[in-house]
């Protein structure tokens, strides 16, 4: 008890001394600013000393402009591009046909390179090299844009190739040798795949494509569309595999203006493929030519992205001892066999029975005769001459392609 009494006294004691310090020192505080005069700065006084005056505002900084993502869409003070290449622009030039006009448009008209990005307008289709206001609705093309194609091609090709130079450039486009390679799929040749061809002339003379799928079915098409629309020369061909050859004349810096297309444009609505009933036949006789063409033993079986070149002479051939083919397509997605059996359609010719079950079944039709017109290219095309050595291991892929499938 004793020791809290002298704990609670020396506590007592302690802040009184406190106490008594903190008044000493205010009264100091206070004589020291009478003596002195201290007059606060502005900044620091609760009250503006000019009450007329209106108390400064606090500096604040500019606001940032606001984010804008960049974007190629954005044209502001640009002006369209403008290409002088005599063709329509197309998504796709070997899967798509002038003759065959849609019925119906999936998508309103938006232009597939941007807006006010090229000085031509949209149709939905494509965008023509002509004011579509003024074109026929013939379907044809005007006959003026070929004649200028054929011209820009004689001047860019110039002198033909020797056969020592085409070896040569052969030769460059091996595959040991280079990597440059254009590959052509289920679309076939894009607008974009331009852009891309180009580039690689600007590097080397001639440039190695590799088709694969659908567009094979008519190899003949897919040659006359690149040197149509390139100005090139396909100088080799084995299969699926081109060598496409620029010219004597060309000049990368006098390329072209070839747009970017942005994306891939909606396909238009076009008539139907397979009708409710064949022509010339009734609903019951459809129907059974229908069951018993899936039937039928399969003609041969299609291996995705394969080498399909040979299909149209094997359903010619077929069609000389019966008259319903049936092509196995499983495995390959339903717009690819369509568009498979689109091409036997028109080159056959022939009927389309059914695409049911991922099968292809046609009918050579009742007044069927055998077509030799000689429209197709050979399996391999090089030199003028005969002794062809420069092959080497350019095409090892294509003949694996081959073995796979049963083309």
């Amino acid at each position: 008890m004793s020791v809290l009494k002298n704990l609670t006294r020396q506590n007592l004691s302690l802040t009184r001394h406190l106490s008594s310090a903190a008044i000493a020192t205010t009264t100091t505080a206070s004589k020291l600013h009478d003596r002195y005069t201290f007059e606060p700065p502005p900044s620091l006084s609760p009250t503006p000393q000019n009450p007329n005056s209106t108390p400064p505002k606090p500096h604040r900084k500019t606001p940032k402009p606001k984010y804008k993502p960049p974007s190629s869409l954005d044209r502001t003070g640009k002006k369209p591009i403008r290409s002088t290449l005599p063709f329509d622009f197309r998504f796709s030039y070997t899967e798509s046909s002038q003759t065959v006009r849609p019925i119906g448009l999936r998508e309103p008209k938006y232009s597939p390179f941007g807006p006010d990005r090229i000085d031509r307008e949209w149709t939905g289709v494509c965008a023509p090299a002509v004011d579509p206001k003024v074109k026929e609705l013939d379907g044809e093309e005007d006959p003026k844009l070929e004649d200028e194609r054929k011209k820009k091609r004689e001047h860019v090709q110039g002198d033909a190739l020797t056969n020592a130079e085409r070896k040569a450039l052969v030769l460059q486009c091996e595959r040991g040798k280079t990597k440059r390679q254009v590959n052509m799929g289920r679309d076939g040749l894009t607008h974009n795949m331009l852009i891309e061809i180009h580039n690689h002339w600007k590097y080397t003379e001639a440039v190695r494509i590799k088709c694969m799928g659908v567009p094979t079915v008519d190899m003949k098409n897919v040659c006359t569309q690149l040197e149509d629309k390139t100005f090139g020369k396909v100088i080799f061909r084995h299969g699926g595999t081109l060598i496409l050859y620029r010219g004597r004349n060309y000049n990368s810096r006098k390329r072209p203006a070839i747009p970017v297309m942005l994306w891939k444009p909606h396909e238009p609505v076009y008539p139907r493929l397979i009708k409710t009933t064949i022509d010339g036949l009734s609903i019951e006789e459809t129907k059974a030519m229908r069951k018993r063409g899936l039937a039928v033993p399969a003609l041969t079986k299609l291996a995705k992205n394969g080498y399909y070149a040979h299909l149209v002479t094997m359903v010619r051939d077929a069609f000389l001892t019966c008259e319903l083919v049936r092509i196995d397509c499983q495995g390959l997605e339903r717009k690819d066999y369509k568009k498979i059996g689109c091409k036997l359609r028109d080159l056959v010719p022939c009927v389309l029975v059914t695409f049911d079950k991922e099968q292809i079944v046609v009918w050579r039709g009742n007044d069927y005769k055998y077509s030799k017109d000689g429209y197709f290219l050979k399996d391999r095309e090089s030199f003028d001459d005969d002794d062809d050595g420069g092959g080497g291991d350019l095409l090892t892929d294509e003949d694996e392609e081959l073995e796979n499938t049963s083309l």
